[in-house]
């Protein structure tokens, strides 16, 4: 979908002048709309500030400071950052608890200690990307939301607070990149019980934050942004599947047991790491999502929002969103699928797979304490590569060290052994199936 027509290009040519020597701070760089401000604002002429806790990709020219904000509940963690800053805008988000994720921290404590830290030192302006529903505080997501906007509104700065729907975009990310995932299934599951959604575009976004980031905008405002279409869920991911090239794909209702399954795992991954959309918290508020009313900000802004069809209909989808779709969905069973294999012959090594073990390095060659400490090593190093590509802040390395693994398992085999590639089961030709999904694994492990 193209981010960038004819009506954001004026904007940025007019926005240019205004943004000429400000410098704004934004929070939570890496993030799929917080990456998106960054680019705008500096188009528009701007010098950022990128914060975040881990290192942006994205060439965007920027000062990044790297800052956990939810260990950044004291004013003085943000006060050399806001220093000569001319506004904030306040991208960062967490979906739910989890490791690393804490929703208090993220959107109540460590934004109340920026907003200290602003009047301290007087900056005024503070443009916080807050959530449809916020207001009615439906989940601990939402629940916190608002708790975050409460703290700003009682600040006494000037702040602007925009609620978002699921946004969408060329990039994806949370919500939207569920939709592309589910657009990929040949067979769409429907939820039993799924609110209207209404998408709005994330240039429509953008051209809202520049709006509000100019000299003299207006200020004390909570806005919600909603596209001009509520889209069914069914219909919504059918959009997806006719911009990815697909017929239409035949819909089952998806029995709530299912969902609670889908949800669980995905809570399971979260708690080690990964960042999926497929969460309890995710289900709740896409599926019982929060109706908006975009009329205020129409007034305020004079934005008329994109209408999602039309934008998809300008630009067609390229094979890497239709690898992207059908990798999605796939991508967390791909881990713990890797990492399950690791445990799993890890155990069996030192349980009931013993005797076979010893047996094959005496074949080999190798007899009594050495062999045992072979297989014990052995199982020790997979029981430790499985825990590795399981935990997310490690799965990088544990996916290169069994790629490793495996090459020396072959060589050692190849020379102990070597009859185990004529072996009917395979168990040395299955070592090339094994590199491969390692390999694909790799590719694919980055979360954005």
């Amino acid at each position: 979908m193209a981010l960038v027509n004819d009506a954001t290009s004026e904007v940025m040519q007019t926005a240019r002048p205004a943004f000429a020597g400000k410098t704004i701070l934004v929070v939570g760089v890496t993030g799929f709309i917080g990456a998106a401000v960054a680019c705008r604002v500096h188009a528009a002429g701007a010098t950022v500030i990128g914060v975040s806790r881990t290192a942006p990709r994205s060439a965007t020219p920027m000062r990044h400071v790297r800052l956990d904000i939810a260990r950044a509940v004291d004013p003085a963690a943000w006060r050399d950052h806001v220093d000569e800053v001319d506004a904030v805008i306040y991208c960062a988000g967490a979906l739910q608890d989890g490791a690393g994720d804490s929703l208090q921290a993220v959107h109540e404590t460590g934004p109340a200690a920026l907003w200290r830290a602003c009047i301290e030192a007087g900056v005024r302006r503070v443009i916080h990307l807050s959530a449809l529903g916020a207001d009615r505080a439906a989940t601990d997501f939402t629940r916190s939301k608002r708790a975050g906007d409460r703290a700003l509104m009682e600040s006494g700065l000037d702040w602007v607070i925009l609620r978002p729907s699921v946004v969408i975009g060329r990039n994806a990310f949370g919500g939207a990149a569920l939709l592309r995932g589910l657009a990929a299934l040949p067979v769409l599951p429907v939820p039993q019980q799924a609110a209207p959604l209404q998408a709005v575009h994330i240039d429509d976004v953008l051209e809202t934050i520049v709006f509000f980031v100019r000299p003299g905008a207006p200020a004390k405002v909570v806005l919600e942004l909603v596209g001009p279409h509520a889209w069914r869920f069914e219909e919504l991911v059918g959009l997806f599947r006719r911009w990815l090239g697909w017929r239409p794909a035949e819909q089952v209702r998806m029995p709530r047991w299912l969902e609670a399954v889908a949800f669980a795992f995905g809570d399971l991954m979260a708690r080690l790491g990964w960042r999926t959309a497929l969460r309890r918290t995710a289900g709740r508020e896409l599926l019982n999502a929060a109706p908006g009313d975009p009329t205020r900000w129409m007034q305020l802004t004079g934005i008329r929002p994109r209408d999602i069809e039309r934008v998809m209909a300008a630009e067609p989808a390229s094979v890497q969103e239709r690898w992207f779709a059908r990798l999605y969905l796939l991508r967390p069973w791909i881990f713990a699928i890797c990492a399950l294999f690791w445990l799993s012959t890890g155990v069996i090594a030192l349980g009931p797979g013993w005797q076979d073990g010893i047996a094959l390095m005496h074949e080999g060659g190798v007899f009594g304490w050495p062999a045992a400490a072979v297989v014990i090593a052995g199982a020790l190093c997979d029981i430790a590569v499985g825990l590795a590509i399981g935990w997310r802040r490690t799965a990088r390395g544990g996916v290169m060290a069994a790629l490793v693994v495996t090459v020396v398992y072959a060589i050692i085999g190849t020379v102990l052994v070597p009859r185990l590639w004529s072996d009917p089961m395979g168990p040395m030709l299955k070592v090339l199936p094994i590199l491969a999904l390692h390999l694909a694994a790799l590719g694919i492990v980055d979360d954005r």
